[in-house]
């Protein structure tokens, strides 16, 4: 029997260059279930994403879905792709055992928490303020370059890693600290900034929206000191201040004591995020 992806409607294009469309997966003509290609909003045309792969529940376990990733991931290749993405729910142990038999690397995860009704109090000592314009001018600048940075260290070239980072702060910061929804802190203690929190609000799962962290950053020097804690509890004030229920974030498999910090705090993953390179 033959697999193979059938266009199940017209390819999709913008004038950046990105591409989208929804195939069925067939055997022998048949269809047995879909897929969604398109490339990865902010990384440009070369990285492509593999989204909403599914199998009809009667044809699963026959190695189907494998057949029809590796054919999604010729139409990537095909259209200029030099790297794919994909994002696996932590439940669809399937799903996952799949990825990393074809290669697929973990790269990063989303994680999220169910907030109390109460706000956390907050560790003595620790004064909270909002960013004044003048700071966000050099905030921003770094945070941007951090933000690149820390996708150029995992692989990404660094064309596509800045184009992330200035997309990124074009779509969630497009009117700066007066961003509907935003909210930038800076945290200080004894006088001097230890920390800084970007909080928002995005889809956190379909049809349900919720409180985002977007970036938090802990002075070198003060890492180590509860500081990152600090601002996570900051977080949750925020986002309930704001009548949300639920928290989110991203947060790159490396970084095991973040990923520590936010397990400790009651945050779940609900995503795996993984990479490939095309050959």
């Amino acid at each position: 029997m033959t697999t193979t992806l059938r266009p199940a409607g017209p390819l999709q294009q913008t004038p950046d260059g990105g591409r989208s469309r929804t195939y069925d997966v067939c055997v022998n003509s048949r269809r047995v279930g879909s897929v969604h290609l398109t490339t990865a909003p902010g990384f440009g045309a070369a990285s492509g994403v593999i989204e909403d792969l599914n199998i009809d529940e009667r044809d699963r376990r026959r190695g189907r879905g494998t057949v029809a990733a590796l054919a999604a991931e010729e139409v990537l290749r095909g259209w200029g792709c030099r790297e794919i993405q994909i994002s696996v729910p932590v439940g669809a142990e399937a799903a996952l055992r799949m990825a990393t038999s074809l290669g697929y690397a973990e790269r990063s995860r989303n994680m999220d928490k169910e907030l109390p009704a109460e706000p956390p109090a907050l560790p003595p000592g620790v004064e909270i303020r909002p960013m004044t314009e003048a700071e966000f001018v050099s905030w921003e600048a770094k945070a941007k370059e951090d933000f690149a940075r820390s996708w150029i260290d995992r692989g990404v070239p660094e064309e596509q890693a800045r184009a992330k980072a200035e997309a990124s702060h074009r779509e969630n910061l497009p009117r700066g600290l007066a961003s509907p929804g935003v909210a930038i802190h800076v945290v200080t203690r004894d006088g001097q900034v230890v920390g800084q929190l970007w909080t928002g609000r995005r889809e956190l799962s379909p049809g349900r929206n919720g409180a985002y962290v977007y970036d938090i950053e802990v002075a070198e020097a003060q890492r180590g000191r509860g500081v990152g804690r600090a601002l996570m509890l900051l977080a949750e004030r925020v986002a309930l201040d704001a009548g949300e229920s639920l928290l989110g974030l991203h947060v790159f498999t490396g970084n095991t004591p973040a990923i520590r910090l936010y397990e400790s705090l009651g945050y779940r993953t609900t995503h795996v995020n993984s990479y490939k390179a095309l050959l």
